[in-house]
Order: C-alpha cells, then sequence, then structure tokens
C-alpha cells in the first residue's frame, strides 16, 4: 500500500475548510440581520410604550377636576339646603 500524496490530502481538507468557512460566515450573516431586525422592532415597541405612557398621563391628568368638581358641587349643595333649613323657621 502507498500512503496517498501529501498534497492531496491537503488540498481537500483546505477546500473543505473554505467550503465550512463559507457556510459559516453565510450563516452568521444570516442571524445579524435577524438580530438587527430584533432590536429594530424592540425600538419601535418602546416607543410605542412610551407614547402609551405620555397618553394616559395626559389623560390622568384631565381627569383629575372631576372628583374634586363634584366633592365641591355636593359640599355647595349642603351648605345651600342648610342655608334653606335656617331660613324657613
Amino acid at each position: 500500500m502507498t500512503p496517498p500524496a501529501p498534497d492531496d490530502t491537503g488540498a481537500g481538507v483546505a477546500l473543505e475548510l473554505e467550503r465550512l468557512r463559507a457556510v459559516v460566515e453565510v450563516g452568521m450573516t444570516r442571524i445579524d440581520g435577524s438580530l438587527a431586525l430584533l432590536v429594530q422592532r424592540s425600538d419601535q415597541t418602546d416607543s410605542k410604550l412610551a407614547d402609551h405612557e405620555t397618553r394616559l398621563d395626559a389623560l390622568e391628568r384631565s381627569r383629575w377636576p372631576l372628583p374634586s368638581l363634584a366633592a365641591l358641587v355636593a359640599v355647595v349643595g349642603v351648605m345651600l339646603a342648610l342655608w334653606q333649613a335656617g331660613t324657613a323657621r
């Protein structure tokens, strides 16, 4: 038996390593693209969440006078009722 020629084995291994490197490089490029897309979607979600928080805060601020106004009307109503009861005697 004769051993294989070193040039033939080395060239085959080098060719397979080059193919493997190319496959890994393509896979890493796809992964990078997918991660970039996920980061972009995350940023969009964060901006939407911040917008919703701002809108919710505005709604809460514009709503606070309603309970205060209701309490003020109730106090004025009680005072008017007491005044009318006091003047009716």
